[in-house]
């Protein structure tokens, strides 16, 4: 183990040597530049969709569809990055008068070390590369060992578009890996993943004061009020919601309150929609339902199922037996409570509860009664209603008669256990830079 540890400190090591070496000449070249190589990475992915969905399906089992659809956003979103640097990045004369000026310029953080996850390899993982290059920085990507295909061919992409060599490296591994990056003299530490391994990666940190940002999990809630207009239709949005990536997203709808006036509507619509869904091969274009990625992950949701039905929960989907032992069958759960490691834990797989609330006040309770604070949904009718209700959620994103989504023009961030710092947005360029104030007094004439 100690050797091991060694080999991956020396590896990693002489990665960021040749960062710090590239990384100046690559700051100096001008935010315009920078952009187009962004721009033209972004054109690469669109030329080779279908290689780089098929790198994703044959890492983590994604249905092929869905790498499909991941692949195309991920172009808009490259795309969103490269045309909003020069905006962001500007120096900003914030006042000025005949003798003095005051500036805030923007300048690379340095050396960005990114620690980063498998389930949205491409989106997750431009939400580091793009702004973190076009801000002016070199990037140390250490992907997940389960997605280890798709790396190089970022890799191989990223060259191709034209960055300088040693500006954006890749460096293959395993958990030594990570931890050897995490530890070395970096400027920037990005993570991807649990809150477990956060809080490992965050107590590291804390002594050299590097940026940190910790991009975590969720426990993700929505509520249905009593007013919405078609329940079946709200019904079918979360059931996509939930069950999308095969459940494997931070801000999959895991816990839904519905009002007890359109409670029974609703479940009845819930579990059909969810028995609709297409289980199986992920090659497979109909597929919506694939294998889990991690091996462990089918016993880890089965324990939740086994502790709620324990607990008094009742299950109306998910009997059909599994085609392969990777497979969970999409399941739902009603009459839950926070009692049960269903309703408190991140799932991270197609398995949803469902409790029924009086009111408005006893869902946002129960939406704000969690560790995590990723995202919060509320589907109603009436606007002032439904800001009310977002108002009081303590959620980095909240959403109004939708769900699971992400735009590249908003900030992602959570509070609590799901994370620290911004990513996407404006703001989410920004954060790979130092702020520096310039006092600027002019000598009388």
């Amino acid at each position: 183990m100690a050797a091991a540890a060694a080999a991956a400190a020396a590896r990693v090591g002489e990665a960021v040597r040749l960062a710090r070496q590239v990384q100046p000449a690559w700051g100096s070249v001008p935010v315009g530049d920078r952009a187009k190589i962004v721009s033209r990475f972004g054109e690469l992915i669109n030329e080779h969709t279908e290689e780089c969905a098929a790198a994703v399906t044959r890492d983590t089992g994604k249905p092929i569809t869905q790498a499909r659809n991941e692949v195309k956003a991920t172009v808009k979103r490259v795309t969103f990055f490269a045309e909003a640097a020069a905006e962001a990045l500007k120096a900003r004369v914030v006042k000025s008068s005949s003798v003095m000026n005051e500036v805030i310029k923007r300048e690379p953080l340095g050396v960005v070390a990114n620690v980063s996850a498998w389930n949205y390899v491409w989106f997750i993982g431009t939400n580091v590369w793009a702004p973190g290059l076009v801000a002016g920085n070199a990037v140390i990507y250490k992907p997940s060992e389960h997605a280890l295909g798709t790396a190089r061919l970022v890799g191989d992409l990223w060259r191709e578009a034209g960055v300088t060599e040693g500006v954006f490296q890749t460096l293959d591994g395993d958990a030594e890996v990570g931890r050897a990056l995490v530890d070395a003299d970096v400027d920037g530490i990005f993570f991807t993943g649990s809150y477990a391994t956060g809080q490992q990666i965050a107590r590291a940190a804390a002594p050299r004061m590097v940026k940190l940002q910790l991009e975590l999990g969720g426990k993700d809630a929505a509520y249905v009020a009593d007013d919405v207009k078609d329940p079946a239709d709200v019904a079918a949005k979360l059931a996509d919601g939930a069950m999308y990536n095969t459940g494997q997203s931070c801000c999959s709808v895991e816990r839904i309150y519905v009002h007890e006036r359109v409670y029974e509507p609703f479940v009845e619509a819930l579990v059909a929609e969810v028995n609709s869904f297409k289980v199986g091969d992920p090659w497979d274009a109909s597929t919506f339902v694939g294998p889990l990625c991690l091996p462990s992950q089918p016993a880890f949701l089965e324990a939740q199922v086994q502790d709620a039905l324990a607990k008094g929960a009742t299950r109306l989907a998910g009997f059909a037996p599994p085609p392969t032992p990777r497979h969970f069958p999409p399941t739902v759960l009603v009459d839950v409570d926070h009692s049960m490691d269903v309703a408190r834990h991140e799932s991270f797989g197609p398995v949803v509860a469902v409790m029924k609330v009086a009111d408005d006040d006893e869902a946002l309770a129960l939406v704000n009664d969690s560790y995590y604070g990723l995202t919060a949904a509320i589907y109603c009718a009436d606007e002032d209603r439904a800001m009310r209700f977002l108002a009081g959620a303590k959620t980095g994103s909240a959403y109004w008669n939708c769900c699971d989504r992400t735009s590249p023009f908003l900030p992602w961030s959570g509070r609590g256990a799901s994370g620290v710092g911004v990513t996407m947005s404006n703001l989410g360029i920004q954060t790979f830079t130092h702020a520096r104030g310039y006092h600027l007094n002019r000598p009388p004439s």
